[in-house]
């Protein structure tokens, strides 16, 4: 396992996750299904299900300082985060194992069309207007088990679906991605779990693996994550951000295909 890579990907992460407001597990999973590719010690079978399950472990300490800078500035809205949450908690619990039951191929292919929708709506600014107020608890709860879901299929911490959802609510978008962050902590900690459970069964797993969770990758990335983020942060208020999410739509458009590509000519 090339260490050098990993450290460098959490940093790459980091970043782009202080800067631009993505989640860092739409560029962790592609880059490490990569870097597993060229690992013999990792089975072709579980290869997704590694990268997405290592990518969620990873959200768990990179989500709480995110966390920490948004509640700071009182830009958490909690008594949403606590009506998506048991929705949150389920739904990304039965991710998992829903993930549990489908090929890698099958996980890359979901993975690849969700990066070209988040390379879409990124690229051309894709905004959604508000239209309603937010849903009861019932709703919401529904609502946060659709997320929590996808989240679960694709290893992010909900970002990409959460804060559309709200401003669609008319949450103002401050509020709405700092309340996404906050949500993204217990969809990374069910999601590091689930993972953790399906993958107790299945066999020829790497050494050093706890279910779908390999932890090399996850000690290499997560600390240079979490250390790199506030910078992102601090940059994104001195160089163009909106140059930068079209060139990082570009990387992700790129990238979507070319998984596609992989998997039609496998």
């Amino acid at each position: 396992m090339d260490i050098l890579s990993l450290v460098l990907l959490g940093v790459i992460a980091g970043v782009l996750a202080g800067l631009l407001g993505v989640g860092g597990g739409v560029v962790i999973v592609p880059v490490l299904v990569w870097i597993f590719q060229g690992n013999a010690d990792i089975p072709t079978i579980h290869l997704m299900h590694i990268a997405i399950g290592t990518s969620l472990a990873t959200i768990v300490v990179t989500s709480v300082s995110s966390i920490n800078a948004h509640h700071r500035r009182g830009a958490v809205q909690w008594p949403i985060v606590w009506q998506l949450l048991p929705g949150l908690v389920i739904g990304t619990l039965l991710g998992s194992v829903v993930a549990d039951f489908l090929p890698s191929d099958g996980l890359q292919l979901f993975f690849s069309v969700f990066i070209l929708i988040v390379a879409l709506q990124l690229g051309f600014d894709l905004k959604p207007s508000t239209h309603r107020q937010l849903l009861g608890r019932l709703g919401m709860g529904l609502v946060g088990g659709c997320i929590g879901l996808l989240s679960a299929l694709v290893g992010i911490g909900g970002g990409s679906v959460t804060v559309p959802y709200l401003t669609w609510c008319n949450v103002n978008t401050r509020h709405a991605v700092a309340t996404s962050a906050a949500g993204g902590f217990p969809i990374a900690v069910s999601g590091t779990i689930g993972f953790i459970a399906t993958g107790l069964s299945a066999s020829h797993l790497p050494e050093w693996s706890t279910g779908y969770i390999y932890w090399p990758a996850f000690l290499a990335i997560a600390p240079a994550s979490l250390l790199f983020a506030p910078l992102g942060a601090k940059l994104a208020h001195t160089v163009p951000v909106h140059v930068l999410k079209k060139i990082f739509a570009g990387y992700l458009a790129v990238v979507g295909l070319n998984m596609i590509f992989q998997q039609v000519m496998s």
